[in-house]
């Protein structure tokens, strides 16, 4: 059996405002096609199927379409609920679509009730964890222990592993959640949800299935050769912007896990992050290659540009980003302003006022000289009063 595994398709989320709905139909297009090429018998999403609980028809229409095109192939999908799904919407008549090989599994009270493929080797069990909040089950379980994401899924999978116990064969868990051993991975979990690691979850707890699909993390990231993320179909942060985009093709035999192998995904428009004065990426033909990006500027300037985005976008149109980190930064000394101001004149207070926030930079000659001219004209009104 070969299985594709993805996740945090995240349908609906905005790039800094901007619409993400035709590039996601893009790339989802392309993954039907890699499903047909390398005959795919099963493609999973590993939660955050939407970007919000309450999807737009937009987001239906196009999730509508993605799942057609994949049936189309031949290919039975297995979906979760992840954090920002609404269960009761996500799996909303999910009977019906089971029997057009559609499997949305939402329901915490069902998670131990599998999803029962059969390839030449016999049946294949994949169980689906939906995204559970302690505070929204515990209720249902009182004899349970669930205060955190860890009770929650290791109360899950001692429920699935009783029943791989009685059933046998291979299986496959489906979870949606931030399990602990993935390097460098908390920048990419969509809207943190972890305090003071109480909701991380320990990877042991998958451990004696044959494969671990997980979701959260939106880049791809492996845990064990058995338990991975796939990571986001599309780059949603700039914080991924090194990272690729695509899936893991898995694939079991007779015994269980056989091999696994990286697909990648197209990347509709690049993401780059640039850093220099606006000067430097204005004029520097290094940067030639960005103008079609989606472009996070980083300024270096010892003062902040005026107009610096609509600047920048002239020449990068895609720039989403700008922020200002100069390369040095003025060093104001222990005292405070009011001390710094005592005793000065009007308008060497407003000159240490630009350099205090302008980076050490007070007023150029030509301001100077309409400081004066706004001082002189204000004490002319009091005098005449």
């Amino acid at each position: 059996m070969r299985i594709l595994h993805t996740s945090d398709w995240h349908i609906g989320r905005s790039f800094h405002g901007h619409p993400t709905l035709d590039a996601l139909d893009g790339v989802l297009e392309e993954l039907t096609r890699i499903v047909r090429e390398r005959d795919v018998d099963v493609v999973i999403i590993a939660g955050d199927v939407f970007d919000s609980a309450t999807p737009s028809a937009d987001a239906y229409r196009l999730l509508t379409r993605a799942l057609t095109r994949l049936r189309e192939t031949g290919a039975e999908i297995v979906a979760t609920s992840g954090n920002h799904d609404s269960a009761a919407r996500l799996g909303f008549q999910s009977e019906f679509a089971r029997l057009a090989g559609i499997h949305v599994l939402t329901r915490d009270e069902t998670l131990d009730v599998p999803v029962t493929l059969d390839d030449d080797h016999g049946p294949v069990h994949i169980y689906g964890i939906p995204y559970l909040e302690p505070a929204l089950i515990r209720h249902k379980y009182p004899d349970e222990t669930l205060r955190t994401q860890a009770d929650a899924v290791g109360f899950a999978m001692r429920r699935i592993h009783a029943d791989r116990a009685e059933r046998g064969g291979r299986s496959i868990v489906v979870s949606h959640c931030f399990a602990q051993g993935v390097a460098d991975a908390a920048s990419d979990v969509e809207r943190d949800i972890t305090s003071g690691g109480i909701d991380l979850v320990p990877a042991s707890v998958f451990d004696g299935v044959d494969y671990a699909a997980l979701g959260h993390i939106h880049g791809r990231a492996t845990l064990t050769d058995s338990i991975r993320y796939s990571g986001a179909p599309l780059h949603y942060s700039f914080s991924e912007a090194r990272k690729p985009r695509g899936g893991w093709l898995v694939e079991l035999d007779a015994s269980g896990l056989a091999d696994i192998e990286w697909v990648d995904l197209p990347v509709p428009r690049r993401l780059s992050i640039l850093t220099g004065t606006l000067e430097q990426l204005l004029t520097d033909e290094a940067h030639t290659d960005a103008e079609g990006d989606w472009v996070s500027a980083v300024l270096t300037d010892t003062v902040r540009p005026i107009d610096g985005m609509r600047k920048l976008q002239r020449r990068f149109p895609y720039c989403a980003t700008m922020v200002h980190e100069p390369a040095e930064v003025a060093d104001h000394g222990t005292r405070t302003y009011a001390q710094r101001v005592q005793g000065k004149s009007d308008v060497d207070i407003v000159n240490e006022f630009l350099a205090y926030v302008r980076n050490g930079q007070g007023a150029s000659e030509a301001e100077g000289e309409v400081i004066r001219e706004a001082i002189d004209g204000v004490r002319s009104e009091e005098a005449s009063a």
